[in-house]
């Protein structure tokens, strides 16, 4: 790791691994009533939840349709900024859907709540979260996580999915940096 900026590993890639196949064990089970008629929509919040949803979504053993959603409340910084914009809208009508949002990590809570009350207006017939990474000390709100993968300290952490001004998206872990 000398000299990529990273300082170390939090969880490595058969940790995330076997906490992914938990999470959609988890899921699978509680969605078991879908049908293709009316199959779990996964929601992932762009950009960070991508390779959390795929992984996510080969293991969930339930018909599933995808959407996605962007919004930003940190730019290139590494603290929420407390604004939140909408990117990108969902492309499907989420009313009398079971929706589950797909997040890579929470940190203060504050997007993700903004969210789910924008969801909540469109009248999904459920909506529920799953997320990779708390940052449990940093919540500001308290969300109804129905699916937790991981908590973890204040600090900013980046791989699978998670960047520090775009880079270290690709990495196999989760890990701080320098």
């Amino acid at each position: 790791m000398e000299g990529t900026g990273i300082d170390k590993v939090i969880y490595t890639e058969e940790q995330i691994r076997a906490k992914v196949a938990e999470l959609a064990g988890r899921i699978t089970e509680d969605y078991k009533e879908c049908t293709e008629g009316s199959p779990l929509l996964l929601v992932g919040i762009l950009k960070g939840a991508f390779i959390f949803l795929a992984d996510l979504a080969r293991q969930i053993e339930v018909p599933l349709e995808f959407d996605f959603t962007a919004l930003s409340s940190y730019g290139s910084a590494t603290k929420t900024s407390g604004v939140v914009r909408i990117l990108k809208d969902l492309d499907i009508d989420i009313a009398g859907r079971n929706v589950l949002l797909v997040e890579d990590i929470i940190d203060t809570g504050l997007t993700l709540n903004y969210l789910m009350g924008n969801l909540r207006a469109r009248g999904p017939s459920s909506l529920e979260i799953c997320a990779l990474l708390n940052k449990r000390v940093a919540n500001k709100v308290d969300l109804p996580i129905m699916y937790e993968g991981f908590s973890i300290p204040d600090f900013f952490v980046v791989g699978y999915g998670l960047d520090f001004a775009e880079k270290y998206r690709n990495l196999p872990y989760v890990a701080s940096i320098k």
